[in-house]
């Protein structure tokens, strides 16, 4: 019972620090698609730079359960901020799990602080979901790595002053390197143009050359594959959370809509088909983060059970949002349609969550393939 009080301390906590903080800037973040830095240069005052973190790297030692709730209170009211929030965490994984004490020391402390960012180098033009397929190579030179690739719609790149890039080692396996912008041979690509999250920068990272001391690589310099598979089961559920938040958020705006729209004399809330829409809402709201947060409870495991849980919350949270925000714009009627009124945003920041950190379609075949495990064996 303490635990669960202290959970929600910190979700209020979190949730006034958004409504202040966050909350004022979403709507012009969007329609500039500017990055959210009122937002951003916030988020030290809650320490939520360096939530996931050592508190010997300057971090709070919050386990994934207050990332979680941190993630999606901010999501509730700024998908842009909560998103380049965990963008910078995820990237910083590796190096906690597998990188060694000096290289720790030398990076994590100041994104901890806020003082520096960091984004995760995954997908390249050849796809995102054949992590297998990827072409970037990193090769043992005199004094260091020569990194030599492209990588496709990273978050936050060109703003972000590291990058953990999964890169195929020219001995064999793959390693995880950390590189940082102003490494010669670094360049980026032109800042795409997006349905939403128009305030979270993304851009090809290219690498050209790029030669990096021999100490920036992560552990084993061969054993990056295992390393990125254990960081997607522990970002899939920061994702879902960033999808949940926006699904809370639209139909939050939702009901306080319709509680004050009036339309033949009443409240539209008083309409029965209204009423079951909100209800329908609701269920899907509450199953999704039941769900996630089962996802949460075995993800420490790093087995085929949380991986395939932590897919189900990605599939189940995004599917949510999608469906949630689309319904909220429905119940504004024409209002919807407008910029005038965060759910059109939020709608559109919704989609993303069905197709990043690994689409809902890859999530499936991962389901499905534990479902069946059982079996075939």
């Amino acid at each position: 019972m303490e635990a669960e009080q202290l959970y929600e301390e910190h979700r209020a906590s979190v949730r006034r620090f958004a409504e202040a903080e966050v909350k004022p800037y979403a709507a012009i973040v969007d329609e500039e698609a500017r990055y959210p830095s009122e937002s951003m240069s916030a988020l030290p005052k809650l320490d939520l730079s360096g939530l996931p973190f050592p508190q010997r790297l300057g971090g709070s030692d919050g386990d994934l359960f207050a990332q979680v709730i941190a993630v999606e209170e901010i999501a509730r009211v700024c998908a842009c901020t909560a998103h380049l929030m965990l963008t910078s965490w995820v990237a910083m994984m590796p190096l906690i799990f597998a990188g060694d004490d000096a290289l720790q020391r030398h990076i994590v402390p100041g994104v901890a602080a806020g003082r520096t960012q960091a984004s995760f180098c995954l997908t390249e033009p050849g796809g995102g979901s054949n992590v297998a397929g990827i072409t970037t190579t990193g090769e043992r030179v005199d004094g260091g790595w020569r990194i030599n690739g492209a990588k496709r719609f990273i978050s936050n790149a060109g703003v972000s002053d590291w990058y953990s890039v999964l890169a195929r080692n020219v001995a064999g396996g793959f390693g995880v390197f950390m590189v940082h912008r102003d490494d010669p041979g670094v360049s980026f690509g032109r800042q795409e143009r997006k349905m939403g999250t128009r305030g979270s920068p993304l851009a090809d990272v290219l690498f050209d050359n790029c030669v990096i001391p021999a100490d920036r690589v992560v552990g084993d310099p061969s054993g990056g594959y295992a390393v990125m598979m254990e960081i997607l089961t522990y970002s899939r559920p920061l994702i879902a959370a960033h999808a949940l938040g926006i699904a809370q958020g639209a139909l939050d705006e939702a009901i306080s809509y319709t509680s004050q729209r009036k339309q033949f004399g009443q409240t539209v809330s008083r309409f029965q088909m209204v009423r079951g829409m909100v209800a329908d809402m609701t269920a899907q709201v509450e199953a999704a983060r039941s769900l996630l947060y089962r996802s949460v409870a075995i993800a420490g495991h790093n087995d085929d059970r949380a991986r395939a849980f932590a897919s189900m919350a990605k599939l189940i949270c995004s599917n949510a949002a999608m469906s949630v925000s689309t319904d909220a714009v429905q119940l504004h009627g024409g209002y919807g349609y407008t910029c005038d009124y965060p759910v059109e945003r939020m709608m559109r920041d919704a989609k993303v969550t069905q197709i990043w950190e690994g689409a809902n379609q890859i999530q499936q075949l991962l389901i499905a393939k534990h479902a069946y495990a059982a079996y075939e064996q």
